[in-house]
């Protein structure tokens, strides 16, 4: 049989020229494959067509929006997950998902070989690497940007030359990656981290200096996924499109971060996540209404760990997968509706209602119909402290109580 090597295939200049690279440098048949989760852009069948005229023997073409929304996002909204406190994730939960498809594909065509477009400095590389050994640790990977030298100038020159069907004069100095759950731009000027983005950056977002008129949002969630806007019931992924449309329209979600990548280096991105960060921001809100104390502490720790895993390429890891099943059961009651305004490039949280909420109003108020018992408060308090007490006599005793610093008074 024929050695196969399957691609991850965008329909761009880079992976069209890939197919022929990979066969010259190799001897292998190429399988293109593309993956739909939310990008925009081409029609499917107009990047399956042009795979072939590349000189792709097979081209495989999924239309995923829906399974990246419930599989992939999803678990991130109940995650909260945001690297360093404010990265949604965008491209990191789509790779185990492309990852998925390229080994189905592999097997359907009988490959022994993946291939990515990754370069050398990347966390993309890894994603795709160790998901792709986790799901098929038969299969090896090669990437031509980084194993191959192919270089932007190579492409264009071997496009030329071979005359494929592809643009090659359009020159975008922004390295860009987006699905339905954000976009991701990095390189060109933005690598100078004194330079600030220009208008040309954003496309999901509108500017929020001149926002329209504030726009109010209620989000249904059932079991921390939501389920209804303004009432009219939605699937994750209508969720997250609608959000990005009415959040995006106030410019909500812009974020422009130095990002601690994988491989050790900094890396200035700019992320617009309208309808992630707006989903999110209500998600946590609820959960504040409707999870446990005890148990809300600790799920900040184990979302946090959460999105270390999944930005460094560990979604088929076990450690995730045991993580998951904590996730999923603190969401048991995260449901109920969550009211907010959406203006000037910020979500902001007015209203929350639930059936399960652990708020109760008459434990809360300091009016009239109050049942929470003050008269418990002090001997609580005498327990409460009691360890540190006993901790504090004792460094008196040794001399080393706490340095109040001033001076004596008469």
């Amino acid at each position: 049989m024929t050695d196969r090597v399957v691609l991850a295939y965008s329909g761009g200049l880079d992976t069209s020229v890939a197919i022929g690279w990979i066969a010259d440098a190799t001897g292998a048949e190429v399988v293109a494959v593309a993956v739909d989760v939310g990008q925009g852009g081409e029609d499917l069948e107009v990047i399956r067509r042009r795979a072939l005229d590349c000189g792709a023997v097979e081209a495989y073409v999924a239309d995923a929006r829906d399974e990246f929304a419930n599989d992939y996002c999803m678990p991130a909204l109940k995650a909260n997950a945001l690297y360093m406190d404010r990265y949604p994730l965008v491209s990191a939960i789509s790779r185990p998902l492309i990852v998925k498809h390229l080994v189905r594909a592999a097997r359907q065509f009988g490959a022994d070989t993946v291939a990515h477009g990754c370069t050398g400095k990347g966390n993309d590389q890894v994603r795709f690497e160790v998901g792709i050994t986790s799901l098929g640790p038969d299969l090896s990977c090669i990437a031509p940007v980084r194993d191959l030298a192919l270089t932007r100038d190579k492409a264009i020159e071997y496009a030329t030359s071979h005359r494929l069907p592809i643009e090659t004069t359009k020159h975008n100095p922004f390295s860009i990656d987006q699905n339905v759950w954000g976009r991701a731009v990095e390189t060109g000027y933005l690598e100078d981290i004194w330079n600030g983005p220009t208008k040309d950056v954003y496309t999901y977002t509108d500017d929020p200096t001149f926002p329209p008129v504030e726009d109010e949002v209620v989000i249904g969630f059932e079991a921390g996924i939501p389920v209804s806007i303004d009432g009219v019931p939605v699937t994750p992924l209508q969720a997250i499109q609608e959000m990005n449309r009415r959040a995006g329209a106030q410019g909500i979600g812009r974020i422009d971060i130095v990002e601690d990548r994988l491989v050790g280096i900094k890396s200035r991105e700019i992320y617009e996540a309208p309808g992630a960060m707006a989903l999110i921001a209500a998600h946590a809100e609820l959960e504040n209404v409707t999870v446990e104390r005890e148990q809300a502490r600790f799920k900040r720790r184990v979302s946090a760990r959460w999105t270390e895993l999944v930005y460094d390429g560990m979604w088929f890891s076990p450690l995730k997968r045991s993580l998951d099943a904590f996730l999923e059961d603190t969401q048991r009651y995260v449901t109920g509706e969550i009211r907010m305004v959406l203006h000037g490039g910020r979500a902001t949280v007015t209203g929350r209602r639930s059936e399960a909420s652990l708020y109760d109003f008459n434990l809360a108020t300091y009016d009239t119909g109050d049942t929470f018992d003050q008269s418990q408060a002090r001997g609580f308090i005498e327990l409460f402290g009691l360890t540190a007490k006993l901790a504090a006599a004792r460094d008196v005793k040794f001399g080393n109580g706490v340095d109040l610093g001033g001076r004596d008074l008469d």
